[in-house]
């Protein structure tokens, strides 16, 4: 659903917060809630008889016994070998095992609660994994990969790494568990959504999942489940883009996610700003389970089950109430939606592992017209219709040095997208659909601790359909889009090889070298060569530096060369990236990171009728007219625009641990600019000079835990209205708005029995009732410019029940 920016968003907040409190109160207690009168005082009497009615029934059928457990595996993260004999054990209790010599160890009669899990081995570094949730209504799954360990020079001790590192993925990535996504203030439980708090990372608009890392434009993210490429996991997605509302992978079964934020090696292709790797876990061996939630957005079943000894199936389905709100409000439109998520695994043996994953999102706008106001109000939403799937089969073979993976997968979306004007006249309708088959294989080798090898390709065969029409349309800007209609139906051929090469010159010093071979065959140069490095040299266990650079390339969206055939002239994007930085251990569980970053843009889609326009300026946010249907690409477009973005970011990240406060704080000083086919250089439409988050939290005890998050950043820069609602080419991205500032805090509470954990928690956005946005948009009817407001405190409640 693209198309009526932050108020949208805002009432979808607004009646979601109104659902999950009807379930506990008075319609006129409800009432004066949401109009901001008694509400504390209701909501606090209301939710101590809640609970105390439901503690004391839950209770009395359920008592709490302790029966918590903790089993996983432990392999070497290079070859992904089984490590035998590796010590586990619990540092809040002591208890622990041995790895068997299939690497897998088990840890039985556990309260209840919150534990850190450390693992260490002979000549490898310890690891400390925190946030373990341990209840009493199904085994914890935890799993290790360890590094070599370095030298240890004298007076200095890390007695263990709470923070993970990869030899092939040197600077710029963070990794985040299940439980530090779930609780984040804010985020609706999303795996996106948490990242956001991460530095160099933007927020587009309010309430959406537009990635805008380090100045570079949201069609320039890879997503990877499971190792599977997916174009976009967000519903409601832009087409072209990364972005959407929401995302629609099931943070239940997400084990821990990767994020690089620039200076990823050659292994990852085809995108020129972030990897976003997502590993979700596999199926509970010890009896049939699930969960039943409710969240701030819907509803779902999760099911998991051992299918034999060595296999498991996971499976859960979720769907949106936004409908059933929506048509009970009166509302013009009605977005509704619906997920799917299901992974099969099977251990062959102790050196062959088979997978299945399906995954799916199915998106849907009903409108209704039967006032003028109505009419009106959806003339300006643009509606898109999905159904979009990854389906895909990987095999992993171990051998004595190393693995090979065989993935086969396919992606498919379907989008019919449309906007009418308020007489219902159609102005764009677009069906598209874009299937992609791809075959990937990849080998790690490993020669010793020192020497580590990638080499892998992969071939993409893409079918592509569009039947676009657009009504004679004028900009704001007075230009006339050239594109009445377009049909095509193509079908392409992408492939990619790669080979990497990781040595440790020296105990201290740690370099890797790559080259990328990137090909496609519907633009005329159709080869493309992307050589990286990176250098990583250790000053002291506690103190490393680290550089990297490397050639970065992105063909172009397949919308963009449907409307014109000379658009198959347009080159591959292409980025230079220099990052240098270094980390500081402040403690075991304290991490100081510092990095700078110069991103130089080459050969960016331009337009030929809007010689202002890159391309590198579209692409996130609600498109559609308003937006003048910039991120289409609905014009001839040449490879003329250039840019630059550069930057400086800190960070510091604690870890939960003995001093049972965590969080991370970040700072991020950026600038972008980029320069059309009129060589004006303009500040970028996702340029944020400043970004600051602040997001962390206390567990007082194993039930209780109250978090925040705080943001603050520069307002993105735009073009003023005229008196007659145009916009000047001149005044282009020229000013900015009030600076977009907001305080969340969230509570949650767990209760544990036997064979049942309950979750609920309370989350309330924008505490002290900040509505400035900083977008501005046109309103034709009444002929001036409105400032978008968001709704204001915003509070909204969880519930979800694990067996």
């Amino acid at each position: 659903m693209q198309g009526s920016g932050s108020r949208i968003q805002d009432f979808i907040s607004v009646v979601l917060c109104r659902a999950h409190l009807a379930k506990f109160f008075s319609r006129s207690e409800l009432t004066a809630i949401i109009i901001g009168y008694h509400g504390k005082e209701i909501i606090r009497n209301q939710m101590k008889k809640t609970a105390l009615f439901f503690l004391l029934t839950v209770s009395v059928l359920f008592p709490q016994s302790n029966q918590g457990v903790i089993t996983g595996t432990v392999i070497d993260a290079t070859s992904k070998q089984p490590m035998p004999f590796a010590n586990v054990f619990v540092v809040e209790t002591g208890s622990g095992a041995a790895t068997d010599l299939d690497g897998k160890f088990s840890i039985t009669r556990l309260e209840p609660g919150s534990y850190r899990i450390r693992v260490s081995a002979v000549g490898y570094t310890t690891v400390t994994k925190t946030d373990i949730s341990v209840s009493n209504a199904k085994p914890t799954s935890v799993n290790f990969e360890l590094m070599p360990s370095v030298i240890e020079l004298e007076g200095v001790t890390v007695t263990s790494d709470y923070f993970s590192r990869s030899l092939t993925e040197i600077n710029s990535v963070t990794y985040f568990g299940y439980e530090e996504i779930r609780r984040a203030p804010g985020g609706f439980e999303d795996v996106v959504r948490a990242l956001s708090i991460l530095p160099g990372v933007a927020v587009a608009e309010a309430g959406r999942n537009d990635l805008i890392v380090r100045g570079g434009a949201p069609s320039e993210n890879l997503y990877l489940v499971d190792g599977f490429e997916v174009p976009n996991i967000n519903h409601f997605g832009n087409q072209g883009a990364t972005g959407g509302p929401l995302s629609f992978i099931n943070l239940d079964f997400v084990d821990e996610t990767s994020f690089a934020t620039g200076g990823f090696p050659v292994m990852y292709g085809d995108k020129l700003s972030s990897v976003l790797q997502i590993k979700l876990r596999e199926g509970r061996n010890d009896r049939a389970g699930g969960k039943a939630t409710i969240s701030a957005s819907q509803f779902g079943l999760n099911l998991e089950t051992p299918v034999t000894s060595n296999s498991s199936l996971l499976f859960s389905a979720r769907r949106s109430y936004l409908d059933f709100i929506f048509k009970a409000a009166g509302f013009g439109f009605v977005p509704e939606y619906y997920d799917v998520l299901g992974k099969y695994s099977w251990n062959i043996d102790k050196t062959s592992k088979l997978s299945y994953l399906f995954v799916s999102a199915f998106d849907n706008v009903r409108y209704f017209n039967d006032t003028e106001d109505q009419r009106f109000d959806n003339s300006r939403v643009l509606g898109s219709d999905q159904i979009q799937y990854l389906t895909g089969l990987s095999y992993r073979k171990l051998f004595s040095n190393g693995f090979f993976d065989v993935l086969l997968s396919r992606n498919f979306t379907d989008f019919n997208t449309s906007q009418r004007d308020s007489l219902l006249n159609p102005i764009f309708l677009n069906e598209s659909l874009e299937a992609e088959n791809k075959l990937k294989a990849e080998a790690v080798i490993k020669f010793g601790k020192k020497t580590e090898l990638n080499i892998g390709g992969d071939i993409k065969l893409i079918k592509f359909k569009a039947d676009i029409k657009l009504s004679s349309f004028t900009t704001t800007f007075g230009d006339v889009l050239p594109l009445d209609s377009a049909s095509v139906a193509q079908n392409f051929l992408k492939g990619g090889l790669f080979a990497n090469y990781t040595y440790m010159l020296t105990e201290r010093f740690t370099a890797n070298a790559g080259v990328r071979l990137d090909y496609f065959d519907e633009i005329e140069t159709k080869q493309y060569i992307s050589p990286r490095f990176a250098l990583s040299y250790m000053f002291s266990p506690l103190f490393n530096v680290n550089f990297s650079a490397g050639v970065y390339r992105q063909a172009p969206s397949y919308i963009w060369l449907a409307s014109f055939p000379q658009n198959k002239a347009l080159k591959s994007i292409r980025t230079d990236q220099y990052i240098l930085g270094f980390d500081y251990r402040l403690r075991e569980d304290a991490l100081l990171k510092v990095e700078g970053y110069y991103k130089d843009y080459l050969d960016y889609p331009a337009s030929l009728v809007r010689p202002y326009l890159v391309l590198a300026n579209t692409g996130a946010g609600f498109s559609g007219s308003e937006d003048n249907f910039s991120s289409f690409g609905l014009e001839p477009l040449s490879s003329e625009g250039y840019g630059y973005a550069r930057g400086i970011e800190f960070s510091i990240q604690k870890k939960l641990s003995d001093i049972r406060a965590y969080g991370i704080m970040s700072f991020t000083l950026g600038e972008a600019k980029f320069t059309a086919r009129d060589g004006v250089a303009r500040t970028g439409t996702y340029d944020q000079t400043v970004i600051f988050n602040l997001s962390g939290g206390y567990k007082f005890n194993e039930a209780w835990e109250m978090s925040m998050k705080f943001r603050l950043a520069t307002a993105k820069p735009r073009t003023p209205f005229n008196a007659d609602g145009s916009q000047t080419v001149a005044l282009y991205n020229t000013v900015r708005s009030d600076n977009p500032h907001a305080l969340d805090l969230r509570v949650d509470k767990r209760w544990f029995f036997e064979k049942l954990t309950l979750i609920t928690y309370l989350d309330v956005q924008n505490v002290y009732n900040n509505t400035k946005t900083g977008s501005v948009r046109w309103n034709p009817r009444e002929q001036k410019a409105e400032l978008n407001s968001s709704i204001g405190i915003l509070p909204s409640i969880g519930v979800s029940l694990e067996f």
